[in-house]
C-alpha cells in the first residue's frame, strides 16, 4: 500500500468555492466565504439508484465530496438526483458524475486512481431477482465480478481507502436459521443471489489477504418511495394508487405469501455509512427483526388509502377483493413466481446495534404509508 504523504494543488472552481490541498489522499479543504470545512472524498457506484441518491444527500449533508459513475445510456436516468443535479452550487464543486461500468476494469482502475477517495461505496448492481433468472450471466459479471475489479483496482493502485460492499439478504435464500444473522449459512436461491455470494466472499478475502478496510452490508429488503417500479413494494404502492384513482383495474402479482424485513431506505444507507466509520472492518446485518408477507403489504396499502381488502380463493386462484364494492383488484399469475422461492426472510440487527450504534426507526406501517401516500399524490397529478 501506498503510504508516503502527499501534497495536491487544486484549482479554483467558482463560485466562492475553492478546493485547496489534501495531504495524504485523505482529506479536501473547502473554502466557503472565507470559512475552511475538511472535506473527505467519496465514490459511489449506483449512485442513480435507490440507496446511491439517499447516501449521496446524507454524506453532502456531512461535507463530503461525492463522486459517482454513472452507466452511459441513450437516455437519462438521474432522476432521483436531478435536484443535486441541477444545483449550481453542488454539481461539479461537490458532486461530480463520472462514465463507468462494472464490467470495464480499466475504467474502475483509472477513476480510482484520479479521485483517490476516502471511502467507496459500491451499490452498482442488476439489482432484480427475478431478472437475474433471465440474464444469469450479466448479473454474475456485474453483482460478482464486478467487486473484484473495484477491490483489486484499491489493491493495484495502494490508495489507501475504505471500502463497503452492498451485500443482501438473498444470501440466506432457503432460510438455515430464523432470525439470520451475519453468522447464519448461506443458501442463496437466485443468480443474483450466487453472484452476491461471490462478492461478499471476495470482499472478506480481500480484506484478509491485502488487510483492506472492506465491509460487507447485509440489508435485508429496504424500501422508500424511491424504489423501482418493477420492485414489489413499489409495484403494489403505485398500483393500488391507480386503483383507487380509477386509472387500474387490478394488481397481478406472484407469491403472495412470501415473508420480507422490509424497513426503511434512508435509514439503512447511514448504517453504510457507519460501517466505514468503524475502527475495524467487519460484516453487519441491517434488518428490522419484523417479517411481513406481500399479502400484508398489499392489505396494509389499500388501508392506507381507507379500504379494506378480503381474500378468496387458494393457491394461484386466490383473489383480493375490496370490501366495500366487491371488486377483485388482486390476482395472481403464476408468471411471476420466481423458479427457486425465497419464502422467509428475517434479520437480526443485534451486532450493528452494539458496535455501530444503528437501529431501524420506521416502523412496517409507517413505510407502507409513506410510499403509498407519495405515490397518490404523484399519480393524481399527473407526475408519474
Amino acid at each position: 500500500m501506498k503510504d508516503t504523504p502527499k501534497v495536491k494543488i487544486r484549482l479554483p472552481l467558482g463560485s466562492g468555492v475553492k478546493l485547496i490541498f489534501s495531504i495524504g489522499i485523505k482529506f479536501v479543504f473547502l473554502r466557503f466565504n472565507n470559512s475552511f470545512q475538511m472535506s473527505k472524498i467519496a465514490l459511489i457506484t449506483g449512485i442513480t439508484g435507490q440507496d446511491g441518491s439517499y447516501l449521496t444527500e446524507l454524506l453532502l449533508e456531512k461535507g463530503y465530496i461525492v463522486h459517482g459513475i454513472i452507466r452511459r445510456s441513450s437516455s437519462f436516468n438521474t432522476f432521483r438526483i436531478d435536484h443535486l443535479y441541477r444545483n449550481k452550487d453542488i454539481l461539479d464543486k461537490r458532486m461530480f458524475l463520472h462514465y463507468g461500468d462494472l464490467t470495464d476494469s480499466s475504467n474502475l482502475n483509472r477513476l480510482v486512481e484520479r479521485i483517490e477517495p476516502n471511502e467507496i461505496y459500491n451499490l452498482g448492481a442488476q439489482s432484480h431477482v427475478q431478472v437475474s433468472f433471465e440474464v444469469p450471466e450479466y448479473t454474475a459479471e456485474v453483482d460478482g465480478v464486478g467487486t473484484l475489479r473495484f477491490l483489486d483496482a484499491i489493491k493495484e493502485t495502494g490508495i489507501m481507502t475504505r471500502f463497503y460492499q452492498a451485500s443482501t439478504s438473498e444470501l440466506y435464500g432457503l432460510a438455515q436459521e430464523v432470525p439470520q444473522t451475519e453468522k447464519t449459512p448461506f443458501y442463496p436461491r437466485s443468480p443474483y443471489g450466487v453472484a452476491k455470494l461471490y462478492s461478499y466472499w471476495i470482499t472478506v478475502n480481500y480484506r484478509e489477504a491485502y488487510n483492506l478496510f472492506a465491509s460487507n452490508g447485509i440489508l435485508f429488503n429496504h424500501e422508500s418511495e424511491r424504489r423501482g417500479k418493477t420492485f414489489v413494494t413499489r409495484k403494489i404502492s403505485v398500483g393500488v394508487s391507480n386503483i383507487m384513482l380509477g386509472r387500474q383495474e387490478n394488481l397481478v402479482m406472484g407469491n403472495l405469501d412470501s415473508k420480507r424485513d422490509w424497513g426503511y431506505a434512508p435509514e439503512y444507507v447511514e448504517g453504510m455509512w457507519r460501517m466505514l466509520q468503524a475502527d475495524k472492518a467487519e460484516d453487519f446485518v441491517l434488518s428490522t427483526n419484523e417479517t411481513h408477507t406481500v399479502k400484508e403489504f398489499i392489505e396494509e396499502s389499500f388501508r392506507v388509502l381507507g379500504e379494506e381488502v378480503e381474500w378468496r380463493g387458494e393457491g394461484t386462484n386466490e383473489t383480493g377483493i375490496l370490501h366495500s364494492t366487491g371488486k377483485e383488484v388482486v390476482c395472481i399469475d403464476p408468471r411471476y413466481f420466481r423458479p427457486t422461492e425465497v419464502d422467509l426472510l428475517i434479520g437480526d440487527y443485534s451486532k450493528a446495534k452494539e458496535k455501530l450504534g444503528w437501529e431501524p426507526k420506521t416502523t412496517f406501517k409507517e413505510l407502507v404509508k409513506i410510499m403509498v401516500e407519495a405515490d397518490f399524490k404523484k399519480i393524481k397529478e399527473n407526475k408519474i
